[in-house]
């Protein structure tokens, strides 16, 4: 038998105390890292805290790991896995961490739509991957061209793409993708939604547009409302509003700043003492925000949870962690060396975008 696995009747202090000292036994033959949106009792134990991109970035920087231990959901250990380095293995607590958005795309649908819109305007079209998206649909943005981008950097994406081509294909998140072209000054009515479930509409629809956006969606963020903002504007006059860019546009256009996960925390982080700010998005970021910066008021817009990325837990971070010291790792993310290699041609494409 992998490991010891924790009983029904184990206490949290006991869970806690056993990964304490597995860690300590592994040393540095093991790197854990841990999405901001991650709970407290996971993020306790983190080497690094991060988004998706910082923190598979990190995991390629570090040599001396034997073992990198991704706290977050699929997408992001996969990126991890495809820019570390041979000798390494990347594992993620819980296989079924699978984000919602990300499964919103498959490559063929992407494909699909690719092959339409590429007849329609004559090759005149670069595609753009959201970093929350399989490893699959980034190599289908590298073999064509394309390139991935994360919230923090998809307008420069939006940019270098348009300056390239006239039309630009942008999945999985309609609301990124709408929020970033309306920055760049594209008019609403040449953003068009193409809906994978109907893609001869979808063609037609697309058709005087500049850019296009994928049907797809975060349910974190787009649990916000306009509502939630012009009520937290009555309970708390003068507040600050940020929210993500994942949020709908109107979400957005009635904030007063929308940002990357990195942005929201300098905002906290920056905030005058005794200010108050409401911000909109996962209630485990917006809980540890206003745990760590108590000289101002940090409260979230609405409450709203990840719930996959809820699935790790430290039940399931010390089951990961004892396979490893056993010597049979479990729950390991492999992507195959084609996708690999593609995949890899888009995130390089992003990281020379200035």
């Amino acid at each position: 038998m992998v490991g010891t696995n924790p009983t029904p009747d184990s206490s949290p202090e006991d869970v806690l105390r056993r990964i304490r000292t597995v860690r300590d036994e592994l040393g540095e033959d093991v790197l854990i890292l841990a999405h901001h949106y991650e709970r407290d009792e996971v993020e306790r134990f983190a080497d690094v805290v991060g988004d998706s991109l910082e923190l598979s970035r990190e995991a390629a920087r570090r040599e001396r790991p034997r073992y990198i231990v991704f706290c977050g959901v699929d997408f992001m250990a996969e990126t991890a896995a495809m820019l570390c380095r041979p000798h390494q293995t990347v594992l993620i607590p819980e296989r079924s961490a699978r984000c919602p958005m990300a499964a919103m795309v498959a490559a063929a649908d992407a494909a699909e739509a690719w092959r339409r819109l590429s007849a329609r305007w004559g090759g005149d079209l670069l595609p753009i991957t959201y970093q929350n998206s399989d490893a699959a649909v980034k190599a289908f943005c590298g073999r064509n061209g394309g390139a991935v981008c994360t919230s923090a950097n998809a307008q420069d994406l939006f940019r270098w793409a348009l300056a390239q081509k006239g039309h630009l294909l942008f999945f999985p998140d309609e609301h990124l993708g709408r929020n970033s072209a309306l920055a760049l000054g594209v008019p609403m009515e040449h953003i068009a939604v193409w809906d994978p479930a109907n893609p001869e509409a979808s063609e037609q629809t697309a058709a005087e547009a500049k850019v296009v956006i994928w049907k797809g969606y975060c349910h974190v963020h787009t649990h916000f409302t306009v509502t939630d903002v012009q009520r937290v504007r009555a309970e708390h006059p003068g507040v600050r509003v940020v929210v993500h860019p994942e949020c709908p546009t109107p979400v957005v256009q009635a904030s007063d700043a929308a940002g990357s996960t990195g942005l929201i925390v300098r905002e906290a982080k920056e905030a005058p003492t005794g200010s108050t700010l409401a911000i909109g998005t996962e209630i485990n970021l917006v809980s540890r925000l206003a745990n760590r910066y108590r000289d101002k008021a940090i409260i979230p817009l609405a409450r709203s949870l990840c719930g996959t990325m809820y699935r790790i837990n430290e039940h399931n971070l010390l089951q990961t962690l004892e396979s490893i010291r056993e010597g049979h790792p479990q729950h390991i993310v492999r992507v195959d060396a084609e996708t690999t290699y593609w995949a890899n041609e888009a995130l390089q494409r992003m990281l020379c975008v200035r």
